[in-house]
């Protein structure tokens, strides 16, 4: 669906808009959201709060439905634009209309004042209109003046009033248009279920939410719906879905203001298969002890008065001790390699003792300041001899932000070749020891005004830049020291099951990390959201899908 809304002369030249979005006749052209995207990076230089591209997206979709619901108006009452020009011409005199729409074709060079048609579905253009004379030609800039005035009495629309400022049309017809076709509709046929006018039908939304254009949208979707067909239903509903997103990004929703985030709540949906193996007779019976593997060396440590710093040195005794009291299940949080940009990140953020965290890996491969491999093994027997089974962590989700598997395989992970948003940078510091790539967070992390959803990796021998996204649950902040999974890829589903096997090969009891996130309705929900059920994760409606691809 292209769509395209007012933009002045003026604000054209102060802003140096990218020429590609505009058309041959001046009107801007929105094909799809990385158009609006460009244009809201271009608003947004200078400003100290970037301009949502969301917003951008939702008054085009505004100013595209309000030009349907007119075509829907003519082709059952045919002619009435037409007639709207004779009315004012009568009331105001023909030249007094002759300047306005002259001036307004001067100050909005968007107006389609070569009338080339519409390239959207919408039906606008030669095939739905094909009498082109000299009324029709006036009519449909005196459509394009109708909905400048919407725009300007559009209270959701403020922020933006610059980019379609009537003054230049202030000593024209244009500040008494609105009053005279006011009468001129109410002596038209009325329109809709309520019998209105086509002036209360295009008022109605920003009536019913007059601050936001997300409920304008929903109010068009809802009243509108079945008019507009499903192609285009599905556009503003992922319209929606941006504006979501751009509002789980404003602090006013909870974080760094103090408050709580809100917690989604998931009941009913899909029917989702299960399959589990049977139950090992051991499996009921188990009764399991978590321990913090640093931790509890540590403390092991203090007790035996010697350094306990590996797995093969845990003494027989607390083995015994643990068999003793009745547990037959011993679960080490935080065995595996972690990341060492994880540890760095918390440091960096005011905690100088801080180690990274359990579930931000670097591989699959026992911790070597743990003893590695061997000292496992050590350990698992000794246990096994006490009736003790050794139990671990498994995070099939993500893996750290420099892991081995970021650093080598970067095509396993959710990624943009650009950063998602205009206001994102990443200059602060490289968190990758290898100098194969560099590892870096967003900027605006480090000083709490933006939990960014992805970090940037670049291949220093290549210049390859990926923006990789941070593992998420769409519950609250991104987890910045992960990066997330992709699990749409069959060779990385392929790759977690076989890590997943390997892990079972040592452990016999797993725990699955976040293991809810990889149900297939939470990946769509949080990755590729329909249309309509977006804004779990900012910048992720974008690339939402139905269900049926």
């Amino acid at each position: 669906m292209l769509f395209e809304f007012h933009i002045s002369k003026t604000a054209r030249e102060k802003y140096d808009f990218d020429k590609t979005l505009f058309a041959t006749d001046g009107r801007i052209i929105f094909a799809d959201f990385a158009a609006a995207r460009r244009f809201a990076e271009k608003l947004s230089e200078g400003r100290e709060n970037p301009v949502p591209a969301s917003d951008i997206n939702a008054m085009g979709l505004l100013d595209e439905v309000m030009h349907i619901l007119i075509r829907q108006y003519e082709m059952e009452n045919s002619g009435v634009m037409t007639r709207a020009v004779d009315w004012i011409a009568e009331k105001h005199g023909r030249d007094a209309l002759d300047l306005g729409l002259l001036r307004f074709s001067e100050a909005f060079p968007s107006a389609p004042t070569a009338l080339t048609p519409s390239l959207s579905p919408s039906g606008r253009g030669e095939e739905a209109l094909p009498h082109q004379g000299e009324g029709f030609r006036k009519g449909a800039l005196l459509e394009e003046m109708l909905l400048l005035a919407l725009e300007n009495e559009n209270p959701a629309l403020n922020a933006y009033s610059e980019l379609f400022d009537a003054t230049p049309l202030e000593d024209t017809l244009y500040s008494e248009m609105m009053g005279t076709l006011e009468t001129f509709f109410e002596y038209e046929a009325k329109f809709g279920s309520q019998d209105e006018t086509l002036l209360q039908i295009l008022r109605a939304p920003m009536e019913e939410s007059p601050e936001s254009m997300r409920g304008q949208l929903l109010y068009l979707v809802e009243e509108w719906g079945e008019l507009l067909g499903e192609k285009i239903v599905n556009q503003i509903l992922r319209g929606m879905d941006f504006l979501s997103e751009e509002a789980i990004r404003d602090t006013g929703t909870g974080g760094s203001d103090g408050s709580a985030p809100p917690i989604p709540e998931f009941f009913g949906g899909d029917e989702e298969y299960e399959h589990f193996s049977m139950d090992k007779d051991w499996m009921p019976q188990i009764v399991l002890l978590a321990k913090n593997a640093y931790v509890w060396l540590d403390q092991l440590s203090k007790e035996y008065e010697r350094d306990i710093s590996r797995l093969d040195q845990i003494p027989d005794e607390e083995l015994d001790l643990l068999a003793k009291r009745g547990f037959s299940g011993l679960w080490l949080i935080g065995l595996w390699e972690r990341s060492k940009a994880s540890r760095k990140i918390k440091q960096k953020m005011g905690n100088p003792d801080a180690v990274a965290s359990a579930y931000s890996l670097d591989d699959y491969a026992i911790a070597n300041d743990l003893g590695g491999q061997g000292a496992l093994e050590n350990l698992r027997w000794r246990a096994w001899q006490r009736g003790i089974r050794l139990a671990a962590d498994m995070v099939p989700n993500h893996m750290g932000i420099d892991s081995i598997w970021v650093k080598e395989h970067p095509e396993r992970f959710l990624s943009l070749d650009y950063p998602p948003y205009p206001n994102y940078s990443f200059n602060g510091e490289d968190l990758s020891d290898d100098e194969r790539v560099g590892i870096y967070l967003e900027d605006h992390y480090y000083d709490h005004s933006d939990a960014a959803v992805v970090f940037k990796r670049v291949d220093k021998w290549t210049g390859d830049t990926k923006y990789i996204y941070h593992g998420n649950d769409g519950t609250s902040m991104p987890w910045n020291d992960t990066a997330q999974l992709n699990f749409l890829d069959p060779n990385v589903r392929e790759t977690v099951i076989q890590t997943i096997l390997d892990v079972a090969r040592q452990f016999p009891v797993i725990r699955f990390d976040a293991a809810m996130t990889l149900a297939k309705k939470h990946i769509q929900r949080l990755w590729y959201p329909e249309p309509g059920l977006g804004g779990a994760i900012p910048s992720r409606a974008e690339q939402g899908m139905s269900k049926s691809a």
